[in-house]
C-alpha cells in the first residue's frame, strides 16, 4: 500500500507541477522506474513491452550494456563532457570512427557539423546553410511532413495542431504533395518538376527541398525509390540543395544504417539526431558534402554541440553494430517478422486496416483515431507502449528496439491483436 501511495503522490506532482504541454506521461499514466533492453519496469511492479523506444531515440534499447560500458569508462576517467565544439579525443575518434565505418563503406563523402542537441536545431541549421549558399529563401517541404518544433522546423512542417501553436506566421517554404498523397495514380514527382518549372506558378525557386524518406510522424508514409530519385533529379536540375531529413528513419531504423541507401540517393545535406548517440542522450548533426561547407566561423553555434558523452556512445554504437552486414540483415528480418503479423492481423478484419513501412518503422493505419487511440491506451493497460501518429493519429505506430529479441517483439504483437480485437468489440457493442 505505501508503494501505491508513494506512486499516486508522485503522479500527482506530475500533474500540479509540470506543465499542461507535457504529452507521453497522459498517454502512459504511470512513474517508470527502471529500463533495460527492450522492457520498461514502473514502480508498481507492470513490466511494459517498449514499442516506442524514445520516439525512435533508443534504437538500441534502453541502457544498452555495451554501450553503457563505454560511457561509464569515459565518466570515470574525467574526460571533458562539455567543451563546446572544441577539439577533443572523443569528437576525433567519432569522426573518424564514422567515416571509415559508415560513409567509406559506402562511398560517401561529407564534412560534419555538429548543431545543437536536437533535431529541430540540426534542421535550422541545414534551411540556413541552404539559404546562404543558394541566395534564395524559400523552402519545399511536403504534406503531412514533420521536421521539429522550432519556427523554422515548423515552418516546413505540415501538421495545423503543431503550426497554430507557433502564434506567429510561418513563412518561408511552400508544399507540395508527398508521394502517393493524390493516390498512386498520380505522379506527384511529375507535379513538383511542373510548378518549379514553370515561371508563372507563383512558388519561387528553392534554397532546398527537404523531404523525409518515410514520414514518421505524418502516417509512416513511404516514399517509392522512384520518386525520390525524381526529386533529388529536380533539386539538381533547378540548383537547390537536397536535404535527407533522417532524424527518426536513419541509424538503422528501415535496415541500412541510412534510410536512403535502398533508393540510392546522395544527398546534399543530412539531417541526423534520435539514435545517433546510441544510448537516448542528445546529440544531432549535419553530413554536408564538402563543397557545400560555406560557413564563416560562428555563423551557427550553440552551447550544446557535440556533446562529448553522446559522441563516446555514439562511437560505441558504431563499432558494435555496424561494423558488418549481419546487424543490417537482422533488422531486415525481424522488420518482416513484424510486418507479416500485422498484416495478418488486419487481414482477419476484412479490409479495415492498412499496413505499410519500412525495416523495423511500420505503421497500423485504425483509419479512426478513436479506434487507434482505444486501441493504444488497451495495449498500454495489458504491458504494450506503443503511440499514434498520421494527420488526425489514426496511425498506430511501432518502432522497437533494432535489438528486440523474437519472443519479446511476439509477445508485444500478441498484446497488441488483443488490444485491437477487444477495442473492436467494445465498439461494436456501443454501436448495436
Amino acid at each position: 500500500m505505501a508503494g501505491m501511495i508513494s506512486e499516486r503522490r508522485k503522479t500527482e506532482a506530475i500533474e500540479s507541477l509540470e506543465s499542461n504541454v507535457r504529452t507521453y506521461s497522459r498517454s502512459f499514466p504511470a512513474i517508470f522506474s527502471l529500463a533495460r533492453g527492450s522492457i520498461m519496469l514502473t514502480e508498481d511492479g507492470r513490466r511494459i513491452i517498449d514499442f516506442l523506444s524514445g520516439a525512435g531515440a533508443l534504437n538500441y534499447g534502453h541502457n544498452n550494456r555495451r554501450i553503457k560500458e563505454a560511457i561509464t569508462d569515459y565518466l570515470a576517467s574525467d574526460a571533458v563532457v562539455h567543451g563546446l565544439d572544441i577539439a577533443t579525443p572523443a569528437k576525433v575518434e567519432f569522426m573518424e570512427t564514422f567515416k571509415s565505418n559508415i560513409l567509406r563503406e559506402r562511398d560517401l563523402q561529407y564534412r560534419f557539423q555538429f548543431t545543437g542537441p536536437t533535431g529541430a536545431n540540426a534542421i535550422e541549421a541545414a534551411l540556413k546553410l541552404s539559404r546562404k549558399i543558394t541566395g534564395r529563401h524559400n523552402v519545399i517541404s511536403f504534406t503531412n511532413a514533420f521536421h521539429g518544433m522550432s519556427l523554422g522546423a515548423i515552418a516546413t512542417s505540415g501538421n495545423r495542431f503543431y503550426r497554430t501553436a507557433a502564434g506567429v506566421c510561418l513563412s518561408g517554404a511552400s508544399f507540395m504533395p508527398y508521394d502517393g498523397y493524390l493516390g498512386q495514380a498520380v505522379d506527384t514527382a511529375g507535379y513538383l518538376q511542373k510548378i518549379l518549372m514553370d515561371e508563372s506558378s507563383g512558388v519561387d525557386q528553392p534554397a532546398a527541398i527537404l523531404v523525409e524518406t518515410i514520414q514518421g510522424e505524418g502516417g509512416i508514409n513511404v516514399a517509392r525509390k522512384e520518386w525520390l530519385q525524381s526529386v533529388q533529379a529536380i533539386a539538381q536540375k533547378i540548383g537547390a540543395l537536397f536535404i535527407v531529413d533522417d532524424i527518426q528513419m536513419g541509424c538503422g531504423r528501415t535496415g541500412e544504417f541510412f534510410s536512403f541507401e535502398a533508393a540510392a540517393l546522395s544527398p546534399d545535406i543530412i539531417v541526423m539526431s534520435k539514435s545517433l548517440s546510441g544510448y537516448g542522450l542528445p546529440l544531432s548533426m549535419l553530413l554536408i558534402k564538402e563543397d557545400l561547407d560555406c560557413w564563416k566561423p560562428g555563423e551557427h553555434t550553440g552551447t550544446f554541440r557535440g556533446n562529448n558523452l553522446a559522441l563516446v556512445s555514439a562511437t560505441a554504437a558504431v563499432n558494435i553494430y555496424w561494423r558488418n552486414e549481419a546487424f543490417a540483415e537482422g533488422v531486415h528480418q525481424m522488420g518482416e517478422l513484424m510486418r507479416r503479423r500485422l498484416e495478418t492481423i488486419a487481414s482477419a478484419h476484412g479490409n479495415n486496416f492498412a499496413v505499410r513501412g519500412r525495416g523495423m518503422a511500420v505503421g497500423f493505419d485504425c483509419q479512426t483515431a478513436e479506434i487507434a487511440q482505444a486501441t493504444a491506451r488497451t495495449a498500454f493497460e495489458k504491458g504494450l507502449m506503443v503511440e499514434r501518429c498520421g494527420p488526425l493519429d489514426q496511425v498506430i505506430k511501432f518502432l522497437p528496439a533494432l535489438t528486440i529479441d523474437s519472443e519479446t517483439l511476439n509477445e508485444g504483437l500478441e498484446i497488441f491483436e488483443k488490444a485491437l480485437d477487444q477495442t473492436l468489440k467494445q465498439t461494436r457493442a456501443a454501436l448495436s
